[in-house]
């Protein structure tokens, strides 16, 4: 991968994906241009960040040079998106702009870069240690040599599925929304772990472990998710006995329902 690549907007996500592209010499320092919003981001990425990449603040008179590079990955908040547009929209030849931006739709992405070709991309926070799940929606026109070249971005720190647009909401509920989701999961049984007697390191360091097994249980010997439950669920046991205080309290429901309110929320974002 030798072409340039513009970050708009270098923020913890953006971090994520591209410092294991400069870790695995995908890339080179020198072929990133970062742009931020202010003097304080400048200095802070200068002064912390483990690579030399080329960084400037947006409306220097250098900054053009960001607007220049083949591909962008649009990164700044949701809010700044116009403003970006307004200042710097006159520099575009036909380059590829990727956008993580929740709530902008490749129609008003299309509409505000119309010299570009536009992506849309959905990520989540393990992408954070190269376990992410990556959903992308393209634009019209993109060339097989554009996404090829899109989808090098993230093969180094998720798994890539292709969407129609349409269900980028539902995915973004699942794999973004999800991890907040199972997280207080886990601090829940944690807690439940807690009233018996247990320490809250240990409790937590059980339930994790235990979901990492029975993940691993079911993806090695191919079982289905309610053979899981019947196998470990015995007339009159502990197990079921659990499983109707759930089922009384609505969890099943629930859960579902969050999942549909957090991919109902994007698409009003939208």
């Amino acid at each position: 991968m030798t072409s340039k690549i513009a970050v708009i907007g270098f923020g913890n996500i953006a971090k994520a994906i591209i410092t294991p592209l400069l870790d695995k010499k995908i890339i080179n320092p020198k072929d990133v241009f970062c742009l931020v919003n202010s003097k304080k981001s400048l200095e802070s990425i200068k002064k912390n960040y483990k690579y030399e990449v080329n960084i400037f603040q947006a409306n220097s008179k250098d900054s053009d040079i960001v607007w220049d590079c083949e591909l962008k990955l649009l990164s700044v908040k949701p809010q700044h998106f116009r403003e970006i547009f307004d200042a710097k929209n006159k520099n575009s030849n036909a380059n590829l702009i990727i956008s993580i931006l929740a709530g902008v739709s490749i129609e008003k992405l299309e509409k505000k870069f119309p010299n570009h070709k536009c992506a849309r991309v959905v990520t989540n926070v393990p992408i954070k240690i190269g376990k992410g799940l990556t959903g992308i929606a393209w634009g019209q026109e993109i060339s097989d040599d554009q996404k090829q070249f899109a989808k090098k971005i993230f093969d180094s720190s998720s798994k890539i599925y292709e969407f129609n647009e349409d269900y980028l909401d539902i995915f973004l509920a699942l794999t973004s929304s999800g991890p907040a989701i199972i997280a207080l999961i886990i601090e829940a049984l944690s807690d439940g772990g807690l009233s018996g007697g247990l320490t809250k390191k240990l409790s937590e360091e059980l339930v994790m472990e235990m979901i990492l097994g029975t993940i691993a249980l079911i993806k090695e010997q191919k079982l289905s998710t309610a053979e899981i439950k019947d196998m470990v669920t015995s007339p009159g046991g502990t197990t079921i006995a659990a499983l109707r205080v759930l089922e009384k309290k609505s969890l099943r429901s629930a859960l579902i329902e969050s999942i549909v309110s957090a991919s109902n929320k994007s698409k009003e974002f939208s």
